[in-house]
């Protein structure tokens, strides 16, 4: 094994993001087509239930394809361009790379859990009677005991078996109202041309390798892996990217002052990385820092999703967007959508590099704040706090503007 070169973290990061498509706008272009280029170019987009402002696969795709609304998903999923299965979490994924959601299918049809462990046969079958016979189905279509509490622990019997049916690939989600899904059999939703054979452990290491480096440029060992489990597959991502290495198709490195091995595909290092200076409001399930130890190494910048953690212990708010400035994260803006009033209200922003250029800044991040206005569907802004109290008065200006 070659000994690694040395990339500062600053080349690192424009790589990153040049793979994640937000150095510049339309890098995928505009409109449906140019969600179907982003999510084929990510892989997968995270879907979420929060909805404090618009929910995660709506809002990662906002970022990166202007003018984007979710109509364009919607159409997608008609047009079944993508599909709806697990990548690490929930996600929308390319209906071309279906193939390689099977083995989980496969293993959960096979005996495998994925939040239930009992299942109800005779359920399951009249459920599939059922869509069989009236097309497809929601939830609350199917009768079942109503309980107090809420949750997806508290689903109640014909959830858990629709659940448990399209984890196993038997049942596929056809589109959503609202936030529910409509369900329909696989049969009656792939498209005839689509590739149903089981992958290999190695063709499947190669589908997440290939996935990772086109869209990080990089990655460590690790971080292929992510979300998967068992050694066998492991393995085979290990086995590959020394393969890669040994036959020059990946170059071994590690960032500046890191000890971490990372796997760089070495058509990236000749991959231009002009960065447009411009402001961007992510998701806190965008692709580009979903892995927080991959954003403490290459970004220099620690992020936590707070929604999560008790309110005490929040230090920056319960749904806190990170700002992304040019290459740099300079920020993040703790957000909510009040649909009541169409209000958009930044309950907290919080600036934190010390450098960073507020005459450039400042302008860019209240035109953002306008478009994600918009797109939340509301026609005014509130500020709330601004940390720290020295930009304050310089901030509220622009924005207010």
């Amino acid at each position: 094994m070659p000994d690694p070169i040395v990339i500062p973290a600053a080349r690192l990061r424009k790589l990153a993001l040049v793979a994640q498509g937000l150095a510049k706008p339309k890098t995928f272009g505009v409109g449906t087509r140019g969600a179907q280029r982003a999510i084929e170019h990510l892989g997968y987009v995270q879907i979420d239930t929060i909805s404090v402002v618009e929910r995660a696969h709506h809002h990662t795709l906002w970022t990166r394809v202007p003018g984007y609304t979710p109509a364009a998903l919607d159409k997608l999923m008609k047009q079944r361009r993508i599909f709806e299965y697990w990548f690490h979490a929930a996600a929308f994924l390319p209906m071309r790379d279906y193939r390689f959601a099977l083995p989980r299918m496969h293993a959960i049809r096979n005996g495998g859990t994925h939040w239930f462990k009992h299942r109800e046969r005779k359920l399951e079958q009249k459920i599939i009677e059922r869509i069989r016979a009236e097309g497809p189905l929601r939830t609350k279509d199917f009768e079942g005991p109503k309980r107090a509490a809420s949750g997806w622990w508290n689903w109640k019997p014909a959830k858990i078996s629709l659940e448990t049916l399209y984890m196993e690939g038997t049942l596929m989600s056809t589109a959503r109202e609202g936030f529910a899904k409509v369900y329909d059999l696989a049969e009656r939703v792939l498209p005839s041309d689509i590739d149903l054979s089981l992958p290999t452990t190695e063709e499947y290491a190669d589908y997440l390798i290939i996935t990772a480096l086109r869209s990080h440029a990089f990655a460590a060992e690790k971080e292929f892996a992510y979300g998967r489990r068992g050694t066998a597959i492991r393995q085979a991502i290990r086995a590959r990217l020394n393969a890669g290495v040994s036959n020059g198709e990946l170059v071994l490195a590690r960032c500046l002052g890191s000890k971490t091995l990372l796997y760089v595909d070495a058509h990236a290092l000749d991959m231009r990385t002009r960065i447009t200076p411009r402001v961007s409001l992510l998701s806190p399930f965008d692709n580009s820092l979903i892995q927080r130890d991959r954003m403490e190494r290459i970004h220099e910048w620690d992020y936590q999703i707070e929604c999560y953690v008790p309110g005490p212990k929040r230090r920056f708010g319960y749904f806190c967007l990170p700002i992304l400035f040019g290459d740099r994260f300079v920020g993040r803006a703790d957000c909510k959508a009040d649909r009541k009033t169409n209000v958009l209200k930044v309950v907290s922003l919080h600036i934190e590099r010390d450098d960073v250029d507020l005459d450039a800044f400042a302008p860019q991040l209240a035109a953002t704040f306008r478009e994600f206005m918009a797109f939340n569907g509301c026609d005014a802004l509130h500020i709330g706090r601004v940390l720290p109290k020295k930009h304050d008065k310089v901030l509220r200006r622009f924005l207010a503007e």
